[in-house]
């Protein structure tokens, strides 16, 4: 009996390192970088006090990240020949304050700890910093990640979700990477301070089908709100809030919106019209401590996909570069 329960713990303690969970922890710096956390807090503070587009563009950065290779910060590097994985179609709408946050905090933790810290573990304290800052709830962040060396455009495609996709096409994409239907809604919930190009959902405007150019599922005074915004031929640089009620607050307005039939893209509004998940956004939009439970659930778990621990990988020196 007892070898066989040592044989079982071994078995479990090798399918957590190929996982990564085991090596990451909580307290992963305190000794070699125990300010590590309010360093990078501070810088997003200050980043956050010059523009509010801190907050989604560093949260859609982080979960970009981690749906291409796993959360190893390769989306940040820059290639001088275009190819990089942040060159991707899917990633050019990437704000730049995402980027820019990360590359800021990692250069103040390199004046204090050089050499220790990755900029995927600072990219993972950023996405939990601005939801903080924007109202949302606060949770410990695992540590531990290093840094990939692979960052290719070619890698994007198909990895991330898309805003037309149906019940089923999200939930095989979060599947992939060991996130549930609940986990998804949750996650989904970050539009709540999210914004929007127009390109982006126009044709739930404009040609939705033969027979009704407007999305029936669209509330109809909303979508004139939006056609006013986004009129056709607009600037493609336009961009409109994914939530038109509380915009700059980290909030579960993003539920009621469903609701409401306010839902941006057509994959927002599905998770209220299909039957399958509808219970759970009616929970999320009544229960403001419920959503904040399941999306602090899934944003750790979020952190956990594809992580580079151990000796895979590389601690970089400058975010947007790999090591010479």
């Amino acid at each position: 009996m007892e070898v066989r329960t040592t044989g079982l713990i071994l078995f479990l303690v090798l399918m957590m390192l190929q996982r990564g969970e085991g090596q990451l922890s909580e307290n992963f710096y305190s000794k070699t970088c125990p300010q590590v956390e309010s360093i990078v807090r501070n810088l997003v503070k200050q980043k956050f006090s010059q523009t509010f587009v801190t907050v989604p563009a560093t949260l859609r950065l982080f979960f970009h990240d981690c749906f291409v290779e796993g959360c190893d910060a390769s989306v940040i590097i820059s290639s001088p020949n275009g190819d990089a994985e942040k060159d991707a179609p899917d990633n050019l709408s990437l704000a730049g304050d995402g980027f820019d946050t990360v590359i800021k905090a990692k250069q103040a933790v390199e004046a204090k700890c050089p050499g220790k810290v990755s900029c995927a573990d600072i990219l993972a304290i950023a996405a939990r910093d601005v939801i903080v800052l924007a109202g949302g709830p606060s949770f410990n962040v695992e540590l531990g990640r290093r840094d990939g060396l692979v960052s290719k455009a070619s890698r994007v495609a198909g990895n991330l979700p898309g805003p037309t996709f149906n019940l089923t096409q999200l939930n095989t994409i979060f599947a992939k990477n060991n996130l549930s239907q609940t986990d998804m809604i949750a996650l989904s919930g970050a539009h709540t301070v999210g914004f929007s190009h127009c390109s982006r959902f126009s044709n739930r405007l404009y040609s939705f089908s033969p027979s009704s150019p407007v999305d029936p599922s669209l509330d109809s005074t909303y979508a004139q709100q939006l056609m006013q915004e986004c009129p056709q031929n607009v600037d493609p640089r336009i961009a409109v809030n994914m939530d038109p009620v509380t915009p700059r607050k980290f909030d579960n307005v993003y539920f009621k919106n469903l609701v409401a039939k306010k839902g941006l893209f057509t994959s927002d509004e599905v998770l209220f019209t299909n039957p399958a998940s509808k219970p759970t956004v009616v929970r999320f939009s009544k229960k403001k401590n419920v959503f904040n439970e399941a999306f602090i659930t899934a944003m750790i778990k979020l952190g956990r996909v594809g992580v580079k621990t151990g000796k895979a990988g590389e601690i970089r020196l400058d975010c947007t570069a790999f090591n010479s």
